[in-house]
């Protein structure tokens, strides 16, 4: 069953309610008693499962090793291996 956050626009109370789908949306205030009672809109939750995603997605937080650049292909000054042409200037 959903959680569903109320909100009522009178007194300002905040309460989260536990409703089936099916439940008809609570109008009237449990703190007041004001018929302004009303559910609040939410981001949904939702979690990826399974086989078949990428490294890159919200998979562990691993980072992939196609984004990092190859030790070999920096200058010297960068940590990497060659003829440095930043010491020529």
């Amino acid at each position: 069953m959903p959680i569903y956050p109320y909100r009522c626009e009178s007194c300002g109370f905040e309460k989260d309610h536990l409703q089936k789908l099916s439940d008809p949306q609570i109008s009237v205030c449990p703190e007041c008693g004001s018929h302004s009672y009303a559910r609040q809109l939410t981001a949904a939750g939702f979690q990826l499962k399974g086989g078949g995603w990428y490294e890159t997605d919200f998979k562990g937080g691993g980072s992939s090793s196609a984004s990092k650049p190859a030790k070999e292909s920096l200058p010297p000054c960068a940590g990497g291996t060659g003829a440095c042409g930043c010491a020529n200037n």
